[in-house]
Formats: structure tokens, C-alpha cells, sequence
């Protein structure tokens, strides 16, 4: 099951992210995803496993497992990077072992300090607040993207992180128009709003954290667990399902790309099996009604000393 990007490409509706996952478990992680059926895998310099990545897609290809053509692979531009596009994707497709990215995303809008090719640090000023830079515009960090089309190194090019305002100026100053618009969007995170922006002009939109984060982002940034609504665990029984595979059928049926992170193989194959049943359309009312314009992951004020959301 894929959406046809505005470029024809297809992009699997689901996938692995990688975020966060144990360098030492990638690699069986990667290569047990891909006999269950996963062909699109969701990567970033920022997460410092691209090599780890890079050797179970190396190894999947060479034996046969898979074919290139067969993977659908993501990776992202780090905010260090802007002013360094070109050497930032030979960077990762180098540690990735892949001739070419089926999509590379700005991974947010805004430029940092650099700090050094593949180094993905978020450098802080002498006030403790990230060090942003000047002199570099998002259009001109569009441009260098678009360049690497034209370059053969990427197929698909597109933006994470944008808000309406942003993904509308992109619009406007972009050649290329881009593909994807990676945003986290859950049941308790809906943003109908940009994702019907998104999706009206043609933008695919990927839900990063489509599980709103569970325990991890308890743990991580203090926020609840979006699992444990009554609601949906009523629905969960309603279908004998768990309340992830509600979740996640819910983001594929409102036509979103999912991309849910787990190390646990047993979970892999519940999150695949999604693509084995559908919601009513009742239900699907009823989990959009549960909105609560609660933001789960990227809590950028705690790290870097400035909101981003503000």
C-alpha cells in the first residue's frame, strides 16, 4: 500500500523509524522488518545510526532479501548543515551505502551554526540559546536541495517541521516542489488544518511519532502517554486489536504516511498487519473528535534554550 508522490513516485503508506533505536539492534532490527514486509525505512544524520543502517540494507541487498529499488529510504538534513547541502547528502548516503535517496527532508526549518560535516550538533550561544544563523534563508537552502535532483542523488526532496506559513512559502520560491512534509500528527496532535494545506497542494504528509510518543516520550520530555485514552481502548476491543493498531489505521485512513519507531520484533509485526483491516467510518469520527492539540515530541525549548513553537 503506497501514495503516489507529485513527482509519481511511490512511497510506502507505512514504515520503520529509526530515532532513537539501538545501534547494536539495527541491524536485525532492519533485516527482520524487511522479511515481515517493511520496505520503507524513515532516517536522519541527526540520529547517528545512518552506518549501522546503511550495513543491514547493504547486507539485505547482497543476499537477496530485497532489491534496491525494492527500499524506499529517507534521511534528513541537519540544521548545522544548511549552508552545506551537497556534502551533508554525500555524507549520508556514504554512511547508508546507497547510490541514491529516495527522499531527503529538510529536517528543520532553521540553520544552526555549522559545526562540521555529519557532526549533527545543536551548538548553543554564550546565553545558552541555540546559535542560529543569519545568513542563510530557507529558499536558498531549497534551491541547494533542489540542485541535488538535478544531481541524481536524491529522487524526492521535501521539508519536516514546516508550518502552514512555511510549507506556503516553499510553495511559492520552490522549482521542485516538495513531495513530503514530515510533521508530528497524532490522535491527540491532529493539525487538521496544515495537513489539509498539505495534502490540498499536493504534499504528502509523513506522521513522525504517530503513537504520540508512548512511554518513550514520557520519559524523554515529560509528556503523557497518548495510549491510554479510554476511547480508544473501547475501539481497540471493538476490532480486537491493540490501541497502537487503531492509532496507526487511523493515520493510514486519513491518508497520512506512518512511520512508527519500535525495537521490539513482535511489535513490527503489529504495526505491519495494520494493512490487514479498516476503521468505520464512525470510529474514525469518533478518534478525530479526541483531538487535543497536544504536542508529544520535539520540545525544542528544553534542549536548545528557544521555542521553536512559540
Amino acid at each position: 500500500m503506497a501514495i503516489t508522490l507529485n513527482n509519481g513516485f511511490q512511497m510506502p503508506i507505512i514504515g520503520l523509524g529509526v530515532w532513537r533505536l539501538e545501534k547494536k539492534a539495527i541491524k536485525d532490527l532492519i533485516i527482520e522488518s524487511i522479511k515481515i514486509g517493511f520496505r520503507h525505512f524513515d532516517c536522519a544524520s541527526d540520529y547517528k545510526n545512518e552506518a549501522e543502517v546503511g550495513e543491514a540494507l547493504c547486507e539485505a541487498i547482497k543476499t537477496g532479501l530485497v532489491k534496491r529499488e525494492e527500499l524506499f529510504i529517507t534521511t534528513k538534513l541537519w540544521n548545522t548543515d544548511h549552508g552545506h547541502v551537497v556534502e551533508a547528502c554525500k555524507h549520508s548516503l556514504k554512511k547508508l551505502q546507497l547510490d541514491y535517496l529516495d527522499l531527503y527532508l529538510v529536517h528543520f526549518p532553521i540553520s544552526i551554526r555549522h559545526t562540521g560535516i555529519g557532526t549533527t550538533g545543536s551548538p548553543l550561544d554564550e546565553d545558552g540559546v541555540l546559535d542560529i544563523e543569519t545568513n542563510i534563508s530557507l529558499e536558498t537552502t531549497w534551491h541547494a536541495m533542489e540542485d541535488l535532483v538535478s544531481m541524481g542523488l536524491v529522487r524526492s526532496i521535501g521539508i519536516s517541521n514546516y508550518d502552514i506559513f512555511l510549507t506556503r512559502d516553499c510553495l511559492a520560491y520552490s522549482k521542485i516542489k516538495p513531495a513530503v512534509n514530515q510533521i508530528e500528527t497524532h490522535h491527540y496532535f491532529q493539525r487538521e488544518s496544515l495537513v489539509k494545506f498539505c495534502q490540498k497542494h499536493g504534499i504528502c504528509v509523513t506522521a513522525h511519532t504517530p503513537l504520540g510518543g508512548a512511554d518513550a516520550n514520557t520519559k524523554r520530555f515529560g509528556t503523557v502517554s497518548c495510549l491510554d485514552d479510554p476511547i480508544l481502548k473501547g475501539i481497540a476491543e471493538k476490532y480486537k486489536k491493540t490501541v497502537a493498531q487503531i492509532v496507526l489505521r487511523w493515520g493510514i485512513q486519513r491518508n497520512t504516511v506512518v512511520i512508527p519507531k519500535t525495537s521490539k520484533f513482535e511489535r513490527l509485526k503489529e504495526n505491519f498487519k495494520v494493512l490487514e483491516f479498516e476503521l468505520a467510518k464512525e470510529d474514525m469520527d469518533v478518534i478525530q473528535a479526541i483531538d487535543k492539540n497536544y504536542r508529544s515530541n520535539i520540545q525544542p525549548a528544553k534542549f536548545w534554550g528557544i521555542d521553536l513553537y512559540a
